[in-house]
């Protein structure tokens, strides 16, 4: 058969439904074979938009989003995207066509060594030089994107390759690959240190809901009395309404989480990534005894050097210590956390009067009481963006989707696209004004496509987070200023429905509207105006 053929085929091998992309000339024969598929192609209004949309499908569903990107700048576009994926481990699968090996010796139009620009952003990448290896590339490049810890990888497709012949046949797809099984050994170990200490804390990072550990999480921390700080991006790995959440680590008006990790004399971490939360920021001595549990060894890091470290399926690890939990009887009194995690819930319950005005942390109690629990809220990067992680409570994995590790602004709207595609919950897109303007255009995606979340927008006319650091260090700031358009008029021209309340029931009766709609909406929130 057909060389793009064939690579069509090993996608839907694979389970593809659709990718998201922009067409261009040296795609052509890729594209047509998509389109003989069953495979859907999603066209996109920018490049980056396709890779976000791939980034939160494979957060969400814990398959590999594919995107696709033609030669030179339809390649760089991918990048940010790409890196988010692989920074904030998320599985994804980018495609990019290129120019026909003919002329890749030499300066050529648009032409660009593209494999050697992925190779830092991805886990795995390369170039197709003859059509017999793509059955073995594709099925690499989804093994590796999905194994623990996931992320990106990449696929370059030169012209004159997908024109060609094969006789070539997809491989037989395999069940996922797992981590070990824990070493007893070191279960007893960890179980030894558990009862030789009074105060275990443990922090869920983004490998707690991105794997199953996050339902055995629950049942040890239940079962010991054994509190919880999360990640921004572990939100949800315990419920909120769990007498042992503390939200997350920054959590707190006074930083009762932060305090709480400070008293607690073992640490144990599951899931947890050093480019989402750096470690120096709560690790601040050597008197805690931290146990690091997570498929992959901890990074080598002054401030974050385990005493013990279980390297396995982090759900096995777990169930195991909960079974020693429980034969030996460990419950902790919860007394020395319990009135932190007092004091964390009236700050994020703290309600609006008719008199204030609108901020984003009295906007989110309002959000949640109107938001069904499994509904899911995707955060754009910037001030809001602190605000949500910290103070809007969460009851199930994968209902809050922040970006923290790379932390990419524009994330949101077409992440929304992605959300809305991927499961059949109610989604909200919250973005500041900044972040809103880099990927609006995906608007126009998302009514082709027949999606209906809704955008949060909030507008301070700003890049309000730096704004706030300059602030905080030089006590002034520069460069951060904006103008924005009417936002209600834009959200029409794209034929959907825009509202900017004037106070706090406006609102309530909008986030309720556009939750309760079958069609796009934005709110707009005016922030200090």
């Amino acid at each position: 058969m057909k060389a793009s053929d064939l690579l069509v085929e090993c996608l839907e091998r694979e389970g593809v439904e659709r990718v998201f992309g922009v067409p261009g000339e040296e795609t052509e024969d890729l594209l047509f074979s998509i389109r003989d598929s069953d495979i859907t192609f999603v066209p996109v209004r920018h490049e980056q938009g396709a890779a976000f949309m791939a980034n939160v499908h494979g957060r969400l569903t814990g398959e590999a989003g594919v995107c696709l990107g033609t030669l030179g700048p339809g390649s760089t576009n991918l990048m940010t995207g790409v890196a988010d994926a692989n920074l904030d481990k998320a599985p994804l699968v980018a495609l990019t066509g290129q120019g026909g090996l003919e002329r890749l010796h030499k300066e050529s139009h648009q032409a660009l060594d593209i494999v050697h620009l992925f190779e830092p952003i991805t886990k795995w990448n390369s170039q197709l030089t003859d059509p017999d290896t793509i059955t073995e590339s594709v099925r690499k490049a989804f093994k590796i994107a999905e194994y623990e810890k996931p992320g990106a990888t990449h696929i370059e497709v030169p012209e004159n390759i997908a024109g060609m012949e094969t006789d070539s046949v997809p491989m037989p797809n395999r069940k996922r690959v797992r981590p070990a099984y824990p070493d007893p050994n070191l279960i007893e170990e960890v179980g030894q240190v558990l009862q030789s200490n009074d105060r275990a804390l443990l922090i869920a990072g983004n490998g707690a809901v991105r794997t199953e550990a996050a339902l055995q999480i629950r049942k040890l921390i239940d079962l010991a009395n054994i509190p919880v700080a999360s990640t921004y991006m572990g939100k949800g790995a315990v419920s909120d309404d769990s007498p042992h959440s503390l939200m997350t680590l920054n959590s707190g008006d006074h930083q009762e989480a932060s305090g709480a990790i400070e008293s607690a004399d073992v640490i144990i971490t599951v899931g947890y990534d050093i480019a989402e939360h750096d470690p120096a920021d709560w690790n601040t001595g050597d008197r805690t005894v931290i146990v690091h549990i997570d498929s992959q060894p901890a990074e080598v890091y002054e401030a974050y050097n385990p005493d013990i470290e279980l390297v396995c399926d982090p759900a096995q690890a777990l169930s195991e210590l909960k079974r020693y939990v429980k034969k030996h009887e460990i419950s902790y009194d919860s007394n020395w956390y319990r009135d932190l995690r007092q004091h964390i819930r009236k700050d994020v319950n703290t309600q609006y009067t008719a008199e204030d005005q609108f901020t984003v942390r009295k906007v989110l109690p309002v959000l949640r009481d109107v938001m069904a629990q499994d509904d899911v809220l995707i955060s754009d990067v910037g001030s809001h963006k602190m605000d949500i992680a910290q103070n809007f409570p969460c009851y199930e994995p994968n209902t809050c989707i922040i970006s923290n590790g790379l932390a990419s602004m524009g994330i949101s709207v077409p992440a929304g696209i992605a959300a809305d595609l991927a499961t059949e919950n109610d989604i909200v897109a919250a973005t500041g004004d900044g972040g809103f303007l880099m990927n609006a255009a995906e608007i126009e995606t998302a009514t082709r496509v027949g999606c209906s979340y809704t955008i949060l927008l909030f507008n301070n006319d700003d890049y309000g987070l730096i704004s706030e650091k300059q602030q905080s260090h030089r006590g002034e700031s520069y460069g951060t200023k904006l103008s924005n358009p009417d936002f209600v008029s834009l959200a029409e021209s794209f034929g959907i429905d825009g509202y900017r309340p004037n106070g706090w029931t406006e609102l309530e009766n909008a986030l309720k509207r556009g939750l309760g709609s079958d069609s796009m909406t934005l709110v707009e929130i005016p922030i200090g105006q």
